[in-house]
């Protein structure tokens, strides 16, 4: 378990890691060139798309996406959703940025709601996942997505933990920036390992060098509700 994932955790340093989340996700996830090869297509300046972050931690990521669709004058509405009290309490608190709505909830919760999102995403929530919740999440992630579901997370390497703990310990002073985040490279997947862990009807792919982006494009659409794998017997759903 990383640091700022315990319960008991100090309050202070993590509210330093919540608030340097932007600092290190601009310059590692590859988030802006994600939103332009990957979303912004979708997108018009008519209609709005809808879009679901999961675990989205501080807020920052679907804070960022919202300035960008709003500076290309195109319609976006988030929703931003952790189950961490935490995470929410801080995002909620975060300078407000048009068009993104926060919520205490599970992927599931969303799922027995019934709701559906043209994009689904998440940053970083995969290696922290045992083989059961990563089931769920992408289970979840198929019935929530109408078009599109992208899952970044970190890739395992030996270069990127080195990189990572040289590069970034000035952030780890006062937050647990630097100590989970080397945590959380080791706990995550290379891009063989998580294609072997993901159902077939998913592809990873290389987003930039240190990161592997999980997609999902949904193929049919009954209704107002996607059915995974339509049309696609024998793959897993």
């Amino acid at each position: 378990m990383e640091e700022m994932d315990r319960p008991d955790c100090d309050p202070v340093r993590l509210t330093r890691t919540y608030a340097r989340f932007p600092v290190v996700n601009s310059l590692l996830s590859g988030w802006r060139r994600t939103y332009e090869h990957r979303i912004r297509p979708l997108m018009s300046g008519s209609d709005p798309v809808t879009l679901l972050d999961v675990g989205c931690g501080s807020g920052d990521v679907a804070r960022s996406l919202a300035r960008w669709a709003q500076r290309d004058g195109l319609r976006l509405e988030i929703t931003a959703i952790d189950p961490d009290p935490r995470a929410y309490d801080f995002a909620r608190h975060a300078p407000h940025v048009a068009g993104v709505t926060y919520r205490r909830a599970h992927s599931s919760q969303l799922v027995s709601e019934n709701r559906t999102f043209d994009v689904v995403i998440s940053n970083h929530i995969l290696h922290h996942l045992d083989a059961g919740q990563l089931a769920g999440v992408l289970r979840d992630s198929e019935l929530l997505s109408r078009r599109l579901v992208l899952h970044n997370d970190l890739v395992r390497s030996n270069i990127s933990y080195l990189l990572f703990m040289a590069g970034f310990w000035p952030l780890g002073l006062g937050s647990y920036i630097c100590g989970d985040g080397l945590v959380s490279i080791k706990r995550s997947y290379t891009r063989p390992e998580l294609r072997a862990a993901v159902p077939g009807n998913w592809t990873v792919e290389a987003n930039g060098p240190w990161h592997s982006l999980l997609v999902y494009e949904a193929r049919e659409i009954y209704g107002n509700r996607h059915v995974p794998g339509a049309g696609q017997e024998g793959e897993d759903a």
